[in-house]
């Protein structure tokens, strides 16, 4: 029989949050009894990743890059090795960051709602920070207003409403599964049948987007997608991207503006653009004032206006 479950970690160069990771990941199978395989795709870490995989968890399915090929990519190399651009695969793929602990029978949550709900195509777990506190899990599909906020945040309300993307927290306080745009591709389950339908993920997303994009191809496809809050996903949050944070905002907004080129109007394409070369100006007069205030040394403010000036050119 083919497994319940597949389980694909990209890492790059968090060699401890990794063994973590899968220590939870293989905790999380047994206490589920689900038939699970997991793979560990590995981006060219130099920090020992590889050999830590090998040694201390033989039972996973390593893929070891000798380039980093990037997440969407990466995530292929796994889907396709177990399956998912045929009919032979696991009824499940789970995307998993390494910088993230599934706790309790989080696994099991996820595949239980998933066979209830037939009509759902994804769903994703209710990620929490490593003290326990709330993390926002789930989004609306990005927004003119989204972009305005993330340079102009006018009050912190509207930063955690629904005008910028964002659930209110007693829906996952409620705790049963509610109806979304998309989950955070931190810990998200896909069914097989959705992904026969709209194909993998796009590869022309380096990093970041992917989900999102992967989320609007199964929602038109007549997909149904959730958060599931009774899955609780601990998430450290960017451990590998904060290590190259300038180059980390340009491929942001690269694969930001190839979402927009794949799925909105010419007009929100327009002013989507001129809204981020205003936010680039803000973000450059916001790291000259850090400068000054010593909050940052000269090679790194160099660094971040390269990177704002390059997004403002896309």
């Amino acid at each position: 029989m083919n497994p319940d479950l597949g389980i694909v970690i990209v890492s790059w160069n968090v060699r401890q949050l990794l063994a973590r990771c899968l220590e939870s990941v293989y905790a999380g199978l047994a206490r589920s009894s689900l038939r699970g395989e997991v793979w560990v795709v590995d981006n060219a870490s130099t920090d020992g990743s590889v050999e830590l995989v090998r040694q201390r968890f033989p039972q996973a399915k390593l893929i070891s890059n000798a380039d980093n090929k990037g997440f969407a990519a990466a995530n292929n190399q796994a889907l396709r090795a177990m399956g998912f651009d045929s009919v032979s695969s696991p009824r499940y793929a789970m995307l998993l960051n390494p910088d993230t602990e599934v706790t309790g029978d989080a696994l099991g949550t996820l595949v239980r709602f998933m066979d209830e709900t037939p009509a759902a195509g994804v769903c994703g777990a209710r990620l929490l920070y490593a003290d326990g506190s709330f993390q926002h899990s789930a989004f609306g599909f990005p927004t003119l207003a989204q972009i305005f906020l993330d340079f102009f945040p006018l009050n912190w309300r509207l930063l955690n409403s629904r005008l910028n993307g964002r659930y209110p927290r007693r829906l996952y306080e409620r705790g049963e599964p509610f109806p979304i745009d998309h989950p955070l591709g931190a810990a998200m389950l896909v069914r097989r049948e959705a992904i026969a339908q709209v194909g993998l993920l796009d590869e022309g997303f380096r990093i970041y987007v992917e989900e999102i994009d992967w989320c609007m191809r199964i929602k038109r496809s007549g997909w149904q997608v959730y958060c599931v809050p009774g899955a609780q996903v601990i998430h450290h949050e960017a451990q590998s991207t904060r290590q190259v944070r300038p180059q980390m905002i340009v491929a942001l907004w690269r694969s930001r503006f190839y979402l927009f080129e794949k799925h909105y109007s010419p007009a929100f394409r327009w002013v989507a653009r001129r809204l981020v070369r205003a936010g680039m100006r803000a973000e450059a007069r916001r790291a000259q004032a850090a400068h000054r205030r010593g909050e940052l040394q000269a090679e790194q403010l160099e660094a971040l206006l390269a990177a704002y000036r390059e997004v403002a050119s896309l």
